[in-house]
């Protein structure tokens, strides 16, 4: 970018909240933004109201923009959950509600089809058969992130290969496979790789967030992409951690690795090369489900003194997992009995560091490498003692970049396509270093007995079936 005061704008459409940052080409941060998200769970069903993407995405946008000029704007690209469709109109607006990611209904089309039940086609085949079309003018799937460009640029707009990977796209060859097409036909939108302009903001789209008309819109990436484009994980061997209300770990490769019955599967990196990784089903979702209303840095204080706690716990978020292993029928355990909400949190903090350890090995046993930097990034980032105990139990040093939100890798993709320049490059220069948390060998023991122990856990239930 030519103007060093020049700021692009990232949104990021997650599970719990919209969120919004205006960022310039140096890499610091002009306004930010967030608006809360609400979701209907009940048993394996996890909906959204895809109008509520939209209200929230406006308002965090509003408030990121609130002390930026104008004409500073330079361009906007969003991510969103992978996963998370609908079936809409011809005129873009949705049928009904929105199948979140870890909905977990389609269960048997996703076994028909050998996929995860997390995958988007699954749920699209779920959709088909269970919902009646009463639009008059056919239908067409949306992804999540697709609600929102669409209402950016006020009509129709490609999707982008990555949000499109989970439904079927074979991002390899840069198509739809041909046994997709004749299966679903009309219902697929065109696709463009990440980094693409989609068009520019509109006029009641300006109105609503506080950009521009005639912003540039850029194609952007899945929330697990975009946070590792802000942690500049984006050289081979760098692994990048991302958690929030679920888990989500990917690496860098120059060959795709797949595993899809462990979960693991390959993006295409925005410069060439590969992303492979994962996302499981486990998160900081489980800790706000175990403390509702609760403040989780203050519980994080109190899971300080229970360090070497022997109860172990498999926090899940939902029913199901996806990654480190596809189990369906998997549900969260805890073994032991906790005294009090000190230990109960270390327990669930722990245990999610060790599926993070899971999910680590099983990308190496696969063959990629895993031996670059390793960063931390996503909401449970803030709270540092968490990151120390992450650090412990996979064993080697996580640095955590100054900015951790997938809405920051959004905006470093928009400068990028807008300067013409390679993201690794862009993200190298905007991605600082906040701390770097070394692993603490007076930990390794007992997170080592607690890794057996939950390995050995998952085996007997018959939800891994080898060890990583």
């Amino acid at each position: 970018m030519s103007d060093a005061r020049a700021v692009c704008v990232g949104l990021d459409v997650g599970t719990g909240s919209a969120r919004a940052i205006a960022v310039a080409a140096d890499g610091a941060v002009a306004g930010r933004g967030a608006h809360p998200l609400h979701s209907r769970r009940d048993g394996d069903r996890h909906e959204q109201d895809p109008a509520s993407w939209w209200e929230a995405t406006a308002a965090a946008c509003r408030a990121a923009l609130k002390d930026v000029a104008a004409e500073r704007i330079g361009a906007v690209a969003t991510c969103a959950t992978s996963g998370t469709i609908l079936l809409a109109g011809r005129d873009g607006r949705p049928c009904a509600a929105a199948l979140m990611y870890d909905d977990a209904r389609a269960a048997e089309q996703a076994r028909r089809l050998g996929l995860p039940t997390s995958w988007a086609l699954p749920k699209l085949h779920w959709l088909l058969e269970n919902e009646r079309d009463t639009t008059g003018g056919g239908r067409t799937l949306a992804h999540q992130v697709d609600v929102v460009t669409r209402r950016l640029a006020g009509h129709a707009v490609p999707t982008d290969s990555s949000h499109a990977l989970k439904s079927g796209y074979d991002v390899t060859a840069g198509a739809w496979p041909a046994a997709v097409v004749d299966d679903l036909g009309d219902l697929l939108p065109e696709v463009v790789a990440p980094g693409t302009r989609l068009g520019t903001v509109c006029a009641a789209a300006a109105a609503a967030t506080g950009l521009p008309a005639g912003t540039p819109i850029v194609a952007g990436m899945t929330d697990g992409c975009a946070g590792q484009i802000a942690a500049g994980a984006l050289h081979p061997g760098d692994c990048n951690s991302v958690l929030g209300t679920t888990l989500v770990l990917k690496g860098c490769s120059r060959e795709p690795v797949e595993d899809r019955a462990h979960g693991i599967y390959s993006h295409r990196a925005p410069d060439g090369g590969w992303l492979p990784g994962g996302a499981s089903s486990s998160g900081a979702g489980a800790l706000t489900a175990a403390f509702p209303g609760r403040d989780l840095d203050a519980l994080g204080e109190q899971a300080v003194a229970h360090e070497h706690t022997r109860v172990l716990a498999y926090p899940l978020v939902s029913r199901g997992e996806r990654f480190p292993f596809a189990a369906p029928d998997a549900e969260a355990f805890t073994l032991g009995t906790p005294q009090g909400d000190g230990e109960r949190a270390a327990a669930l903090m722990q245990g999610l560091a060790l599926v993070e350890r899971l999910c680590l090995e099983g990308l190496e046993r696969l063959g990629a490498p895993v031996s670059g930097e390793l960063s931390l990034t996503g909401g449970a980032t803030r709270n540092r003692r968490w990151c120390q105990l992450r650090a412990d139990a996979l064993g080697r040093p996580a640095r955590l970049p100054e900015q951790t939100g997938s809405a920051f890798g959004m905006a470093i993709l928009a400068i990028a396509a807008i300067a013409d320049e390679r993201v690794a490059d862009a993200a190298r220069r905007m991605s600082r270093t906040q701390a770097v948390f070394e692993p603490r060998a007076a930990m390794r023991a007992h997170l080592d007995e607690q890794y057996e122990r939950l390995v050995g856990e998952f085996l007997r239930r018959g939800w891994l079936a080898e060890r990583a």
